[in-house]
């Protein structure tokens, strides 16, 4: 009989390329890849464990999948990820349900452990977190035919004393120029339009592989792959943001003007503390630079509340520093005391109530920001993505090159008849809060 496999994807992008790559891996088995959990025999948890948040979720997930035991026909339920490279002990000993473990170095042999725990030896397989992406693996794309995530280096040497990522997915180690393009032409051939490149650290890109920052080489060489049209940047390291990666940016029209840039904090005490490069005066000079020199650029930026030591004056501060440089998207997040990393250390760990209310006023302010970025887009004719219709308001909603896939603002079109992965000239005639509209220019 074929095993049914489930894979099931909890966390940020770079873990759906991993599920991608298994799912990839377990089709060319001959396993069945199913998408009704209930239908499953195996099932793969992907886990995420960067913040407790996601660890309680990749734990509510594993048992609620391991009730499937009594009630559906799963044989196996196997678990991988960043919390068994974490954690692998403690589930296995907590978790009995679990048949099976692989870590983030070595899920390219999770046929090996399908084949393993169907047996019923209860395989464990978390080694040194080195895998690299150079190796030439089968991959199942699970975006729209239009939109592909391509990983360019995995793990991080930053050393954050909030973060838990160099645990989880080891050292920086750049894929190899090469084996980027082979995949993005590979893509390519399949219809994909638009390529999003992610690292944990997308500026460090090369400097292990080339000893030199490499990813302005790498953005215009994805850029000359015949049929990719847009090529966005995520993760985009503030320390390591050249004069040549903007002028990169800003030269070449099939690069999105969008940046995603994770900042962090605005006040110099807190980045001491968190072991962030730069002080407040070189970020607001890197994005004056940016914003100078690539005209009508989208920044997105993340920002954590309640790092241990945060004083109210340090907040007001932060509140200020968000008031002023207008980042067109913002994700809040409030500090998560992590195992094993020095801010779990600290003194002065701010209280939940405080952390969660100023994450909600941060917020707050950032939305009355997004409405009146959104509306400086008003009379702009913009590119936009088209991803799907809506027959009931008859209209096409897509992306422009400012929205990042799942997680910014989307554009609603009418006065057209469009296709689904067409990129389509559009006219900015309404704001909304995170979102606009407007009409096809003819």
């Amino acid at each position: 009989m074929t095993e049914k496999v489930k894979v099931v994807t909890l966390g940020c992008e770079k873990n759906m390329v991993d599920s991608e790559i298994m799912s990839g891996l377990i089709h060319g088995r001959g396993f069945q890849l199913v998408d009704n959990k209930e239908d499953a025999t195996v099932i793969i948890v992907n886990t995420c464990g960067f913040i407790d948040a996601a660890k309680e979720e990749s734990v509510n997930t594993i048992l609620d999948m391991a009730d499937l035991k009594q009630t559906a026909k799963l044989k196996a339920l196997i678990v991988s990820g960043c919390l068994t490279q974490r954690y692998k002990k403690q589930l296995m000993e907590e978790m009995p349900e679990i048949d099976g473990i692989v870590g983030t170095g070595d899920f390219d042999k999770i046929n090996h452990i399908v084949d393993e725990a169907l047996r019923g030896r209860k395989p464990i397989l978390v080694g040194n977190p080195a895998f690299n992406y150079d190796q030439e693996l089968p991959r199942l794309v699970t975006t729209p035919r239009y939109t592909a995530y391509v990983k360019i280096a995995e793990g991080c040497d930053n050393a954050c004393t909030f973060c838990s990522i160099p645990i989880m997915r080891g050292a920086f180690r750049s894929r190899s120029m090469e084996s980027i393009i082979g995949e993005v032409q590979q893509l390519a051939s399949q219809g994909v339009k638009e390529i999003s490149l992610i690292a944990q650290d997308s500026t460090n890109y090369g400097t292990d592989l080339y000893e030199e920052f490499m990813l302005p080489t790498l953005l215009n060489k994805v850029t000359e792959v015949p049929g990719i049209e847009w090529v966005r940047l995520h993760y985009a390291y503030p320390g390591f943001f050249t004069d040549e990666l903007i002028a990169t940016i800003a030269a070449n029209p099939k690069i999105c003007k969008y940046i995603d840039m994770p900042l962090q904090h605005s006040e110099d005490s807190i980045l001491r503390r968190m072991r962030r490069p730069g002080r407040q005066k070189d970020t607001r000079e890197l994005l004056r630079k940016i914003r100078e020199n690539i005209p009508n650029v989208a920044l997105r930026t993340s920002i954590i509340v309640g790092f241990p030591g945060e004083t109210d004056e340090d907040f007001e501060n932060l509140k200020q520093f968000v008031h002023e440089m207008q980042f067109d998207r913002l994700g809040v997040f409030s500090y998560s005391k992590e195992d094993n990393t020095p801010a779990a250390r600290l003194p002065d760990q701010v209280p939940e109530e405080v952390k969660e209310h100023r994450a909600n006023t941060l917020m707050e302010i950032q939305r009355q920001i997004s409405n009146l970025r959104g509306g400086n887009r008003i009379g702009q004719e913009i590119d936009v993505l088209i991803e799907r219709y809506d027959g009931r308001s008859d209209v096409y909603i897509g992306r422009s090159q400012y929205d990042a896939p799942e997680i910014d603002g989307e554009v609603f079109v009418s006065n057209a008849d469009l296709k689904i992965g067409e990129i389509a000239k559009v006219r900015i005639t309404h704001s909304y809060e995170f979102d606009l509209s407007g009409e096809v220019v003819a």
